[in-house]
């Protein structure tokens, strides 16, 4: 793609080669140390007790994401490269910050106070993620305030993608006593525009990432979902979960479904859906890993959830250790609003306006069962 063979040209490589390596995940920070465009590029850790992130400013992408298992071992429990080359020319979206619209908009198109605004369309003729330029191939301002704390900034122009007004947008990453990942999105814009910024971090809890997450639990605290026809693009309908394969209320194997006769299934490859959030509960999401006793809970202020079951993931990937990472060998869970939401009005509003803040929290919380 034209972006990545632009950035592979650009490419300078500074400092030297080590063999030490400087993370508990295994990470050398001298294979992410670059100059892309006169901006600089590093590997950032952050560390609490027994926990380690490690985060990049490429994309402002988690790297690595260390928490003990049932034994005390420290486990990877997400995807990625292990060096910046390949996030350069590898076209993925593993670890990275999403925007400015996380998701899919209908044929790249909306309506915003009677104009008409037309992004890139580079998924079945939508626009995915905010084009093929998005948030998660900014380089981003990034300060490390303390051991547990990584601020990014980034500045996205007035027409960046198509989208209206300048936006300037801030993401903090921070570790939190109680061995979680909090990520804390905010941003401001000087014209009305559209906003939905999410991670997409793909989690395996198990650690190895050979390994299908099909035998994971997982529970979504979700009243309904938001159907998709056969180019993933949200029908409008909001479904209940109620009595069908969509109702993860009570955990259950990802694996139980997820090659099923049904359409919803057929039309996702497997399961890539928005859920409707149930705001009574306190937590959107929880995955169990029954191997390694691994246990995530996923809190947030969002009306959303897209559950993604690494469904194009195909073998051809390189990822960090040299791991070909096969089919549905790890889940994507997005906190978000709903896909497509511009062109749905009663849906909840996308619309950040001069004067006002859009500000969002997820965290991604680890315990052991």
């Amino acid at each position: 793609m034209k972006h990545i063979i632009y950035f592979a040209a650009a490419l300078i490589m500074v400092g030297c080669a080590s063999n030490q390596k400087t993370t508990l995940s295994g990470l050398d920070k001298n294979d992410f140390d670059t100059i892309v465009n006169n901006q600089k590029i590093s590997l950032f850790t952050l560390h609490n007790g027994d926990m380690e992130v490690c985060v990049t400013n490429y994309g402002g992408r988690i790297v690595s994401l260390m928490v003990p298992d049932k034994d005390g071992r420290p486990r990877d429990v997400v995807l990625g490269h292990d060096n910046i080359r390949d996030y350069l020319e590898i076209d993925g979206n593993f670890g990275a910050i999403i925007g400015r619209y996380g998701n899919r908009i209908n044929r790249g198109r909306f309506t915003l106070d009677s104009i008409v605004y037309q992004l890139p369309q580079n998924n079945y003729g939508h626009c995915l993620h905010g084009g093929p330029i998005g948030f998660h191939h900014s380089i981003w301002s990034a300060t490390q305030t303390t051991d547990t704390t990584l601020v990014l900034t980034l500045h996205s122009t007035d027409g960046d993608a198509g989208f209206p007004g300048n936006l300037n947008v801030e993401v903090v990453y921070s570790l939190t006593s109680d061995c979680g990942l909090k990520i804390a999105y905010t941003a401001y814009t000087n014209k009305p525009t559209i906003i939905n910024l999410t991670n997409h971090s793909y989690f395996n809890l198990s650690g190895d990432h050979t390994k299908e997450i099909t035998d994971e639990l997982l529970t979504i605290k979700a009243s309904g979902f938001t159907p998709i026809d056969s180019t993933f693009m949200p029908t409008g309908e909001i479904r209940s979960v109620k009595g069908t394969i969509f109702d993860f209320n009570h955990m259950h194997a990802i694996g139980e479904n997820i090659n099923a006769d049904d359409e919803q299934i057929i039309n996702g490859m497997g399961y890539d859906h928005n859920f409707v959030l149930d705001k009574s509960c306190p937590f959107a999401a929880q995955l169990y890993d029954t191997v390694s006793g691994i246990v995530m809970t996923v809190s947030t202020d969002q009306p959303g959830l897209q559950f993604y079951s690494g469904n194009f993931l195909d073998g051809q990937v390189c990822g960090k250790n040299g791991i070909a990472y096969p089919k549905r060998s790890a889940l994507c869970l997005e906190t978000q609003h709903y896909p497509d939401s511009p062109n749905h009005l009663d849906w909840p509003s996308v619309r950040l306006n001069p004067g006002e803040k859009y500000h969002t929290e997820t965290v991604y919380s680890f315990s052991i069962r």
